[in-house]
């Protein structure tokens, strides 16, 4: 992997790796829908001005609408929620340690779909070592969860772990900016009806802000236009190492 790869590479693992204690902050004060959207809608302020003045952003849009479609719901729409929602009975440290499965699941997953990356005993190794120390530094504070908790982090991992593959299938061609800045939009209206019928009654504290605006701004905005290039540096499989 080249410089810019393992600089991506490493930005990633800040940048998404400390959502999970903001979505914890968040939903504790507001609904897991009202958080989705939030970011979603923040992320598509910041992005849309830029990915329109790249220009043809429409024509991207009418070419390539399926597989955005299908990124923005596996990546976006479906396992946000569903992390967000876990989180009002699992701590951040157990959400984190299940994330960190994708790996393996999106390795699996890129042999099923003929994507496969070659894995020889030395990246296997790897792979488990940093399985093994995520699970040194959080096992200890493994609190909460439930079935459904537990699945609905599983579904995120797949989630997680399918989207990468059809970008890198699909989408390799678009520009990061024009790809993920129409799929933010859309979760934002999709999620927008229930954001307003859960909106919070008062105003939230200023933490609950903060998290909010962090995970709009940093956690979404930044972090996927460096994810999606690291897809490109590193390829679909080993991207998701990051976790």
């Amino acid at each position: 992997m080249t410089a810019r790869g393992w600089f991506l590479f490493s930005l990633m693992g800040v940048i998404w790796g400390v959502p999970y204690v903001m979505i914890k902050v968040a939903v504790d004060a507001v609904s897991p829908s009202m958080v989705v959207f939030t970011r979603c809608a923040l992320g598509a302020v910041l992005l849309l001005p830029f990915a329109i003045r790249q220009g043809g952003l429409p024509g991207i849009v009418r070419t390539h609408w399926r597989p955005m479609l299908a990124f923005g719901c596996i990546e976006i729409i479906g396992p946000w929620w569903t992390l967000t929602d876990a989180e009002r009975h699992l701590s951040s440290s157990t959400a984190g340690l299940l994330i960190a499965g994708i790996p393996i699941v999106g390795v699996a997953l890129a042999r099923f779909f003929g994507e496969a990356e070659r894995l020889g005993m030395r990246r296997m190794a790897g792979l488990a070592l940093g399985l093994a120390g995520v699970g040194v530094l959080t096992v200890p504070h493994l609190t909460g969860g439930d079935a459904k908790s537990l699945a609905e982090i599983l579904g995120t991992v797949v989630g997680y772990a399918t989207a990468p593959l059809i970008a890198a299938r699909h989408l390799k061609n678009v520009p990061a900016l024009q790809r993920i800045a129409p799929c933010l939009a859309l979760a934002a209206l999709v999620y927008a009806p229930a954001a307003a019928m859960t909106w919070p009654s008062a105003m939230p504290s200023p933490s609950v802000l903060a998290a909010l605006a962090a995970l709009g701004a940093v956690c979404t905005a930044i972090a996927f236009v460096a994810f999606l290039e690291l897809i490109k540096e590193a390829g679909p499989a080993r991207a998701t190492v990051f976790t």
